[in-house]
C-alpha cells in the first residue's frame, strides 16, 4: 500500500514489562503490537468484537521485530501502527514504538490470516472488512 496512515497509541511501561535492570523485556513489545493493532482496527471502523461477531478472526502467522533502543520502566512510549498490506486471505500490520524523546525503540511487523472463528480454517478476507481496512489506510 502506498499510503502510510498511522494510528498512535500511548503505553506507559509497567514494572511487570521490564527485566531486573528496568529495561523492557522483548516479549512486551509483542503485546504492544497487539494494543496498536486493536486500536488501528477500531479507528478504521472495524473493531475486533465486530469481526468476531461476524464469525471472523485474524490470527498471527508471522512476526518480526527489530530492536533499536531500550524503553525503560515508567516511560510513556508511542505505538504507531499501520496497515502495510491487505490480501485475499490475510493482511500485514507494521509497527514503530517510539521513546519519550522521539527516538525509535522497536519496529516490527505481523502477518495475519483471516479465519472462520468456528472452524479455525483460513477464509477469504470478507469484503466488508477488507474494504474498511483498505479505505481507512488510503485516507
Amino acid at each position: 500500500m502506498s499510503e502510510e496512515r498511522w494510528v498512535e497509541t500511548g503505553v506507559k511501561v509497567r514494572y511487570a514489562e521490564t527485566d531486573a535492570q528496568g529495561v523492557v523485556y522483548h516479549g512486551s513489545y509483542v503485546v504492544w503490537f497487539e494494543v496498536g493493532r486493536t486500536e488501528y482496527c477500531e479507528t478504521a471502523g472495524y473493531p475486533y468484537p465486530r469481526m468476531e461477531a461476524e464469525g471472523v478472526q485474524i490470527v498471527v502467522v508471522d512476526l518480526s521485530a527489530r530492536f533499536r533502543r531500550p524503553a525503560r520502566y515508567g516511560d510513556v512510549v508511542r505505538v504507531a501502527t499501520r496497515l502495510a498490506a491487505v490480501r485475499s486471505r490475510g493482511c500485514t500490520f507494521a509497527y514503530r514504538v517510539f521513546l519519550p524523546d522521539g527516538g525509535l525503540a522497536v519496529e516490527g511487523e505481523t502477518v495475519h490470516l483471516f479465519v472462520d472463528a468456528a472452524t479455525g480454517r483460513t477464509i477469504a478476507a470478507p469484503e466488508p472488512i477488507r474494504s474498511a481496512l483498505a479505505a481507512f489506510a488510503a485516507g
